[in-house]
């Protein structure tokens, strides 16, 4: 499984806007292959969107994404400042990609990692992830595919933003994470974004 990570920043104010642009489209686009979220940033680079979109392989999304779909793509180019896309490939032990009631509140985190990092990375988690998810849901979790390489993307969900501290606290203080690091997995940059799911988001 992979997931398409399309980030657009937008033009200050027009976040609303572009929102309800892609939210009138989306039903036909939906027939073709489903939206896993969408949302919009609250803490980190503001007046941006995140969707995310799965595909059973790359040659299922690019099979998809020809596809014509009467007024698709959305006209968000009037509001659009940027925009970035990630192509992530699955970890073995990232949830199945579904509908799911999860939280009002989900954490994107990206993390740059030293060549050759990964595979240890996916180790180390896969050892502690299980007693992780008892605090809160890991909602995917994967690597990059294509662009900027050694990249681990994590997105986790809460209840609310006093849930999201309260985990952070217990989780720490008892030792269930963060996994114990291997040294040859070397961390070379964090990046963090808090954000709020879209009433149509199928992760809510």
């Amino acid at each position: 499984m992979i997931l398409e990570h399309r980030c657009y920043t937008l033009k200050i104010g027009t976040t609303p806007k572009a929102t309800d642009a892609f939210a009138s489209r989306l039903p036909a686009r939906a027939k073709v292959s489903p939206l896993a979220g969408f949302f919009q940033s609250e803490i980190g680079l503001l007046n941006q969107i995140h969707m995310m979109w799965p595909y059973a392989n790359l040659a299922e999304r690019e099979r998809l994404r020809d596809v014509k779909v009467e007024g698709w793509p959305p006209p968000l180019g009037e509001f659009g400042i940027e925009y970035d896309v990630q192509v992530l490939n699955a970890a073995p032990f990232s949830p199945k990609i579904e509908p799911r009631k999860l939280g009002e509140l989900y954490e994107i985190r990206t993390y740059n990692y030293q060549g050759g990092s990964i595979p240890h990375v996916i180790e180390a988690w896969g050892g502690r992830i299980e007693e992780r998810q008892k605090y809160s849901p890991l909602v995917f979790a994967g690597y990059s595919e294509f662009g900027t390489q050694h990249v681990w993307v994590h997105i986790w969900a809460y209840q609310d933003w006093n849930h999201r501290a309260r985990v952070r606290h217990e989780t720490h203080e008892k030792g269930v994470w963060p996994p114990r690091g291997n040294p040859a997995a070397v961390l070379l940059r964090q990046r963090n974004a808090l954000v709020l799911p879209a009433s149509f988001s199928p992760w809510h």
